[in-house]
């Protein structure tokens, strides 16, 4: 599939996206530059992500970007989870244009940031992230 393909694919047709009930990580990140907003929650079992899911509001890159993420952690070790790099996430869209780059890279930040809050229950576990606020992508990046 082209780029432009799998942006399509994932914007119109969301992989896990929606809430967990009682995500064990959870966190929002957002781009100033165009409002968008992305919150990733974690379900994770024996140092594994069992259950992932996405919302947001913003740009179809963004969200389908979310989409394609949560395809390529759901039942990773936290650790592999945390070792996914921008270019893993971009080579998973089919690449993405350079100015478009933070919009597709919000998700693994997000990502990123709920494994570094993420304590396993006997630590007392992370508090869960706080939800995403409204926002559109009006710029291009």
């Amino acid at each position: 599939m082209s780029y432009e393909e799998i942006i399509l694919d994932h914007w119109r047709h969301p992989r896990n996206k929606g809430r967990l009930p009682h995500p064990d990580a959870a966190a929002v990140e957002a781009n100033p530059l165009c409002g968008d907003v992305v919150r990733i929650e974690l379900g994770i079992k024996d140092q594994t992500i069992q259950d992932i899911r996405f919302e947001g509001e913003g740009c179809a890159i963004s969200l389908a970007s979310a989409s394609v993420l949560t395809e390529l952690v759901q039942g990773k070790p936290v650790a592999e989870a945390a070792g996914i790099t921008d270019e893993a996430l971009l080579s998973a869209l089919g690449g993405v244009v350079r100015t478009r780059l933070s919009c597709a890279l919000l998700p693994l930040r997000a990502l990123h940031k709920a494994l570094g809050q993420h304590r396993s229950p006997d630590d007392g576990g992370p508090p869960p992230g706080e939800p995403p606020s409204a926002g559109r992508c009006t710029s291009s990046g």
